[in-house]
């Protein structure tokens, strides 16, 4: 309804697990982080646990996304299912077919799942399965779960098993009878709510996907009061920011306050709309208190009544009456200094600019990113490598974020806390400079992991940008031996795993580095 007033292409806070408006905090990067350790380490069982409404779901679909082409995977939603139905659902979700043509048995399907999971490892691939609300599962299924981790050669895990639930989760496999299955987890992580720091970047990054050019304001006292109501949890936050921005369209306004805000938090939930306690049973609380005051104070006046004589002959009485002293006042006139806008920015500000950077200089170069998904990467890197920086980027200083622009061979220009440029030093660059650098890298969903014998037309912009920064490589669209090499010395001189294979990581920094 309001998506053609506020001029967005599509609803930035629908409750859809879409992972292109996956917004990693400092938690969903480490629970990424967990997850993709889990599987590429062959570890066996995979514990990811948090709230409802945290995101788990979403983290699912991102992960999905992240698995490379030799990694099979299965993600099973429905988790009401006994364990013959669980089997079952497996086997369908990796498109296997038991040799049976009557009624598969249970033995029948675990044999047509070893034989996959074999083959395919044989192959060199991996096999991941994914349950969501893996806490409705009944001990029955999970027993069945430790039976399939049974599946392995002498050495390696030939099928990962990701359990994602509610924290209860923990408590289920906990229990005595699942111990085996417990002693198996090896991997475990919790996802918390997002904290206070992270609700603007959240709600930034989903309006800038969403197709938002900066126009909708968010006061500071709206995103104090959309985390005070929503505890930091996604589902909570989009649910009230959705309401929010129906309350700003009608009111014809494109400033959230905190006042919009709580209306939109009552309008959900109630007067009570933070989910903590319900209304009645505060309003109880409160006159229960208010009544106990107040006899309170009427049994201390009461007393004080029929004392006052006394009361009054002791504070008549000289040796009691206070002196009050008298003091000079001899204060100097205090100077006003203008306040100057600071260069290093906090971790939500300097997200926030660099989402509107990366929209503004694509519009500029009339790059259509609407099919992308937007990743913040991080690297390590030396400061000399600063002017080969093309785009964009922020620097993690001691101070606060630095959020750079452009370079020149003099130093650079950044983006200070009153959203103006300024011109920063080589000198001052390189003693802010901690190593990590990251930036906006977009990832479309025909990217790929590029090697020998391949063609492709982003090779021909790769094989562009390794040749403008000094590696010896022929523009030809196809990924020969000549390129293989130069990947593999562009890979070792910035620390990436040298395999002269052009994975996400490799590509992310040469995005970075073309012009």
């Amino acid at each position: 309804m309001y998506n053609s007033f506020f001029g967005l292409r599509e609803t930035p806070f629908n409750l859809t697990p879409d992972p292109r408006y996956l917004f990693l905090s400092e938690n969903h990067r480490e629970a990424i982080d967990h997850l993709l350790y889990g599987i590429n380490e062959r570890k066996g069982f995979i514990l990811i646990t948090g709230g409802i409404g945290a995101g788990k779901t979403t983290l699912c679909r991102e992960l999905l996304g992240r698995l490379d082409k030799n990694t099979k995977s299965a993600l099973i939603l429905n988790s009401f299912i006994s364990d013959i139905e669980l089997l079952t659902l497996i086997v369908q979700e990796f498109d296997i077919k038991p040799d049976s043509k009557d009624v598969a048995t249970k033995k029948d399907y675990i044999d047509a799942l070893n034989r996959f999971l074999l083959e395919n490892f044989s192959s060199g691939g991996n096999a991941v399965l994914l349950i969501d609300e893996a806490q409705n599962l009944s001990r029955d299924a999970l027993e069945q779960l430790r039976m399939i981790s049974n599946l392995e050669t002498e050495r390696e895990k030939l099928i990962q098993i990701v359990l994602i639930g509610q924290p209860e989760l923990n408590d289920i496999v906990g229990a005595p009878s699942l111990r085996q299955l417990n002693d198996r987890i090896i991997v475990r992580y919790f996802l918390k709510p997002l904290g206070f720091r992270d609700i603007k970047g959240y709600v930034e990054h989903r309006l800038v996907v969403a197709g938002s050019h900066g126009n909708i304001n968010f006061t500071e006292g709206a995103y104090r009061k959309l985390y005070s109501k929503s505890n930091g949890i996604p589902r909570r936050i989009n649910s009230i920011c959705d309401r929010a921005l129906l309350i700003a369209y009608t009111n014809e306004t494109y400033t959230v306050t905190a006042k919009i805000v709580e209306k939109a938090a009552e309008d959900l939930y109630g007067l009570d709309s933070t989910g903590n306690i319900s209304n009645n049973l505060f309003r109880l609380r409160a006159a229960s208190i208010f009544l106990l005051l107040f006899f309170a104070f009427a049994a201390v006046a009461i007393t004080g009544f029929s004392k006052r004589d006394v009361l009054f002959n002791f504070i008549d009485s000289p040796k009691n009456k206070e002196i009050t002293p008298v003091i000079e006042d001899n204060t100097a006139a205090v100077k006003v200094l203008k306040k100057v806008p600071n260069l290093f920015l906090g971790e939500e500000d300097s997200t926030t600019q660099m989402f509107s950077l990366f929209y503004r200089y694509a519009a500029a170069e009339n790059k259509d990113e609407k099919k992308s998904r937007l990743n913040l990467v991080s690297f390590e890197l030396a400061p000399e490598y600063y002017i080969m920086l093309k785009k964009p980027f922020r620097i993690n200083a001691a101070r606060g974020y630095l959020l750079i622009t452009e370079v020149s061979e003099k130093g650079a220009k950044c983006i200070d806390s009153e959203g103006d440029l300024r011109e920063i030093s080589r000198e001052f660059l390189f003693d802010n400079w901690s190593g990590t650098v990251s930036w906006i890298y977009p990832v479309y969903d025909e990217d790929q992991v590029l090697n020998i014998g391949m063609k492709a037309p982003i090779l021909d912009r790769m094989q562009k940008t390794l040749k403008e920064i000094g590696y010896m490589v022929r523009v030809t669209g196809s990924y020969d031996m000549m390129t293989f090499n130069a990947m593999k010395r562009f890979q070792k001189d910035f620390g990436l795993r040298v395999d002269g294979s052009a994975g996400p990581r490799t590509r992310a920094l040469l995005y970075q580095m073309a012009k």
